[in-house]
């Protein structure tokens, strides 16, 4: 019973660390997390405020099943994440493009010391071109919170940048067409590190499987460490998960050679 209570006591307490106040309720009834109102997105690319790059676009998609060339990194990074957005707008080489709403290439400083790789765009995210605005989304900021950081802070973007149907996991050739945005986006953000969530980053960015068996474990992309742990969809429906989420961001914060805030 000691034990029980003990265990107990922790989740309430990673609750807490994640901004979440405990209600007492069985894996599988967690309530969905409020939806706080999303920052402006600037239309057709246009600069955000405070140096934040956006998500949202009206160029005009290329012909079906073609992929724009990427552009060459200019060493701004700026103006290397608009151009990459541009083209990502302008993307029809997969499937997934005949359905979005808006391409979602990503947000958050130019220089991040930190950037998130979740899988892909959800409804929501279709709806805004914006990366994790819904309820993991929420959670995610949540997370950030609790390890002393802003999502202003933070570059957030995902493996694929349109929504697949029914938000399934992307298909490998899918995850092939978007794979050489991600890469241009990494290579121009520069991060001290990079966090992978889920399986779907875990593959596409590594080309390894099992996220339960490698999470918080150190990995390098082209010289850069990165940490897979679990996406924050997961963690909403798997509460035992949420402690060795919060080792996985410990972590991360100790390869960016800070401390977890004091509580």
């Amino acid at each position: 019973m000691a034990d029980l209570l003990d265990n107990l006591k922790q989740l309430v307490e990673l609750d807490r660390a994640f901004g979440i106040e405990f209600q007492g309720k069985p894996v599988g009834q967690l309530p969905p997390l409020p939806m706080s109102s999303p920052r402006p997105v600037a239309a057709n690319l246009q600069p955000a405020t405070s140096g934040q790059r956006s998500a949202a676009s009206s160029q005009q998609p290329a012909a079906s099943g073609q992929r724009p060339a990427l552009p060459s990194l200019s060493g701004l990074a700026s103006a290397d994440l608009d151009a990459i957005a541009v083209s990502i707008s302008q993307c029809r080489a997969c499937g997934l493009c005949q359905q979005r709403t808006k391409t979602v290439p990503g947000e958050g400083p130019s220089t991040p010391e930190l950037v998130f790789v979740g899988e892909g765009p959800g409804a929501d995210e279709d709806a805004s071109g914006r990366p994790f605005v819904g309820a993991a989304g929420q959670l995610l900021d949540k997370m950030i919170a609790a390890m002393g950081m802003k999502r202003e802070e933070v570059f957030i973007c995902n493996v694929v940048k349109c929504r697949p149907p029914g938000n399934r996991a992307p298909e490998p050739d899918e995850m092939a067409a978007c794979l050489p945005f991600l890469e241009a986006q990494l290579a121009a953000l520069k991060p001290k590190a990079i966090c992978l969530l889920g399986a779907t980053p875990l593959k596409a960015l590594l080309g390894l499987t099992g996220i339960t068996r490698l999470h918080g474990q150190r990995k390098e992309w082209r010289g850069v460490p990165v940490i897979p742990s679990f996406h924050p969809a997961y963690l909403l429906r798997n509460a035992e998960a949420k402690k060795p989420a919060w080792e996985d961001l410990k972590i991360v914060l100790g390869v960016l050679g800070r401390e977890p805030p004091k509580r």
